[in-house]
C-alpha cells in the first residue's frame, strides 16, 4: 500500500496529462524553416526526392515530411525521411518505427541504442538490424524537438504529455535514416558485436540530420 501511495502523484499527473492531450488543445507550432534545406545533397551521390502515398500520409499524419533516397552507382545507397508534426493529439501522434516495420514486412534482427557524436556532445539514438527476405538494412531513427533529440520510446511519451499540460504544444520531428545491407556486411548480420560498414556512414549522416534538423525546427524559449 505505501508503494502504491509513493507512485500516486506520478499517476494523477499522467492521467491529467493524457486528459489534456486528449482535449486537442495544443498550439500547432509551425517550423522555424523549410524542410526542403535539411539534408538536400550529400558529395558523390545522386539525390532524388520521394513521395509518399496519399494512404501513407493519412496514417501517418504527419504535417510536412521531407523524404529522399541517395543513389550511387546506379544503387540506393540510402534514404533519409524527415517528418514534421505541428501538434501532436489523441489518435494524432508519431508511429514509432519499431511498431510500423514489422507490418511493412521487415524483421527485426535485434535493437538498441547508439550514441553518436554531435558538435561535440553526445546523442543517442535507436539503431535497428533488419531483414526483408532476401534484403537486410540497418536502420537509425530518433525523436528530436522541443529542445530534445530522444531514442527510448517511453521518454518520448512522458514527454509529450508533459509538455502537453505544462508547456501546451507538442511539436516533435521523426528522423530516420536506412542503408541497405551489401553483400560483406549481410555475412555478419547474425554477429551482434560486428560493427558493420554501413555504421560508419550513418553516424556521420545521422550528426548531420540532427544539425540540420535543429535548425529548422522551432526555437525553444
Amino acid at each position: 500500500m505505501h508503494r502504491v501511495r509513493s507512485y500516486a502523484p506520478a499517476i494523477i499527473l499522467l492521467l491529467g496529462c493524457a486528459a489534456l492531450l486528449q482535449t486537442h488543445t495544443q498550439a500547432a507550432i509551425p517550423l522555424a524553416g523549410s524542410l526542403e534545406s535539411v539534408f538536400p545533397h550529400a558529395m558523390g551521390y545522386t539525390v532524388t526526392n520521394q513521395k509518399l502515398s496519399v494512404e501513407e500520409e493519412r496514417v501517418a499524419g504527419m504535417t510536412a515530411y521531407v523524404a529522399r533516397a541517395f543513389t550511387r552507382d546506379t544503387s540506393v545507397a540510402f534514404t533519409t525521411l524527415v517528418s514534421y508534426y505541428d501538434r501532436q493529439t489523441q489518435g494524432k501522434t508519431i508511429h514509432s518505427p519499431r511498431n510500423c516495420l514489422p507490418g511493412a514486412g521487415w524483421e527485426i534482427m535485434r535493437g538498441g541504442m547508439q550514441r553518436v557524436a554531435v558538435l561535440g556532445t553526445s546523442r543517442t539514438v535507436n539503431r535497428y538490424v533488419l531483414r526483408h527476405g532476401r534484403s537486410a538494412a540497418v536502420a537509425y531513427y530518433w525523436y528530436q524537438g522541443r529542445g530534445r533529440v530522444t531514442a527510448n520510446e517511453y521518454a518520448v511519451k512522458w514527454n509529450l504529455l508533459r509538455d502537453a499540460a505544462f508547456l501546451g504544444h507538442t511539436e516533435e520531428a521523426l528522423v530516420r535514416v536506412v542503408f541497405p545491407l551489401s553483400m560483406a556486411s549481410m555475412a555478419m548480420i547474425d554477429d551482434s558485436h560486428a560493427e558493420l560498414q554501413e555504421d560508419v556512414a550513418a553516424r556521420q549522416i545521422v550528426a548531420r540530420l540532427i544539425v540540420e534538423v535543429a535548425s529548422v525546427l522551432p526555437q525553444v524559449e
